[in-house]
């Protein structure tokens, strides 16, 4: 496409040569000529004279150092939707494969996909659009909205029910039991988990994500539209997360807890069972998290603390050895006086 057409696309003012022809997009880095590439953060600045992309979506700010640029308020955004036109495949339409198993009463909305060796149990309910990869295993009157796709080994567990255009990758597990144990005279006997999930709208699930079903038949474990999981979280029974949240790789939300909107967890982090996290609240890498935090506050560490206190603390640890030599000098010191005191 033309440059000027890629402006169109994004609503970009143009700077340079408008007939510039641009075949693909890649890292300012990595870019090759025909590549578009992007800057948004002041410190690849610098690298913009160097790239050999032929154009480079920019902030008003770097207007100027690009001979060809599109000019945008988020360019990372705006190069995801060029990225997209680029690159994504049309989706391609096989309809449902005789190798299937397919159970009784199940409804089809228009242009489904399910290929071979996926499982389809009796009453589910796909919408339309909506595209089911080898070796996926949904549940007993399992419904998944439109435009779904729902890649290879799935497990989606009967009780759960999927919105509009969620992606589910390969290995993710959802609705099965929660880790619910009650003990009687030194014997954990197992509490049945009845409940199940509600997956909104515009979510994607990353690929061997564990989503446990609600304890209790008439709840539900329910995740909030827009919530975007990284791969390997796991999230137990009744948990309740809101819209728009980011959960990154490795973290581990124990049951019950409720997650504000707009909530970030960084990798690895951990909340404990029935608290409380503000909406828009932060937890940084490797955090534990083991009561409520209000709104917009940024926890670190473990145990996790409110931020200041915790930088605080850093510094202080980076120091004490040399806090420990100042000490081992006062004591000598002191055993001086007392020395000639007694003298």
């Amino acid at each position: 496409m033309k440059l000027k057409e890629a402006a169109g696309l994004i609503g970009a003012e143009i700077s340079g040569d408008p007939g510039v022809e641009i075949t693909g997009a890649s890292g300012i880095r990595d870019a090759a000529p025909g590549d578009i590439t992007f800057v948004s953060a002041k410190k690849y600045a610098n690298e913009i004279r160097n790239t050999r992309a032929s154009a480079v979506i920019l902030k008003k700010e770097f207007k100027g150092l690009a001979a060809n640029s599109l000019i945008v308020d988020n360019p990372q955004y705006a190069f995801a939707v060029l990225q997209r036109i680029l690159y994504v495949k049309p989706r391609t339409a096989i309809g449902i494969s005789e190798k299937a198993a397919i159970g009784k009463n199940v409804k089809f909305g228009n242009d489904v996909n399910v290929h071979p060796l996926s499982f389809i149990g009796d009453g589910v309910s796909l919408g339309s659009g909506v595209t089911i990869y080898p070796g996926s295993h949904i549940g007993e009157g399992v419904t998944i909205g439109d435009d779904s796709v729902i890649y290879p080994n799935v497990s989606i567990y009967g009780e759960t029910s999927v919105g509009r255009r969620v992606i589910i990758h390969a290995g993710a597990v959802i609705g099965s039991d929660g880790f619910g144990f009650v003990n009687e005279k030194g014997t954990n006997h197992k509490i049945p988990q009845v409940g199940g999930v509600i997956i909104e709208d515009d979510v994607e699930i990353g690929a061997n994500v564990t989503i446990d079903r609600a304890a209790m038949k008439k709840s539900r474990t329910t995740i909030g539209a827009g919530t975007k999981i990284d791969n390997l979280v796991h999230i137990a029974h009744n948990v309740r997360i809101g819209k728009n949240c980011l959960i990154m790789a490795q973290a581990g939300i124990a049951g019950s807890t409720e997650i504000g909107d707009d909530v970030i967890l960084a990798g690895q982090s951990a909340l404990a069972d029935h608290i409380k996290i503000g909406r828009g609240a932060i937890v940084t890498p490797q955090s534990g998290v083991f009561r409520d935090i209000t709104g917009g506050e940024i926890f670190s560490g473990t145990l996790a603390m409110p931020h200041k206190t915790w930088l605080r603390v850093q510094s202080i640890i980076a120091k004490l050895p040399e806090y420990i030599n100042r000490l081992k000098e006062l004591e000598k010191k002191s055993q001086r006086r007392g020395s000639q005191n007694d003298g």
